[in-house]
């Protein structure tokens, strides 16, 4: 599996959102950073926790100019009823059909969902941060604020 270091240009991709507008990664070229945050399951308990501690925290995002999308191997329509339930207001994206998203950025598991990884990439799409994390835990978001202040420290 090759994953996109740090300094490599991010993969683009198009995949469809939670209303089925097509999310495309370079829409966000010259305007905003990307958090892009690989997860395996809707429902699940970690995804569970993951995702609503993204969305407690969507005010220090803005202010450091990064929007932050999910990315997961379930439908549509499960991302949309699991964005429901959970308060989420950042697009889930649905790599379900061919998982060719999934498998560029290196975090496509043989079992057909992606692992638990996160990707900070900049304004000009190039990957600043890149990291697969233990499938039982929550990745520490503070880690990643430290890396979007760094950036936005760089734009100023």
């Amino acid at each position: 599996m090759n994953r996109p270091a740090v300094g490599d240009s991010a993969p683009d991709f198009a995949l469809p959102g939670p209303n089925g507008e097509i999310v495309r990664l370079s829409g966000y070229r010259g305007r905003a950073h990307v958090l892009l945050t690989f997860y395996p399951f809707d429902f699940s308990p970690v995804c569970s926790k993951q995702l609503p501690g993204l969305q407690a925290q969507m005010e220090r995002f803005r202010r450091l100019d990064t929007v932050v999308l999910g990315v997961s191997t379930d439908s549509p329509h499960s991302h949309r009823a699991f964005a429901a339930e959970l308060g989420l207001e950042f697009p889930l994206l649905s790599d379900f059909f061919g998982k060719h998203v999934s498998a560029a950025y290196g975090v496509l598991r043989s079992e057909g969902f992606c692992e638990r990884a996160s990707f900070i990439i900049d304004k000009e799409g190039v990957v600043r941060y890149a990291e697969v994390h233990e499938l039982t835990q929550v990745p520490d978001v503070e880690k990643l604020f430290q890396i979007l202040e760094t950036l936005n420290e760089a734009d100023e």
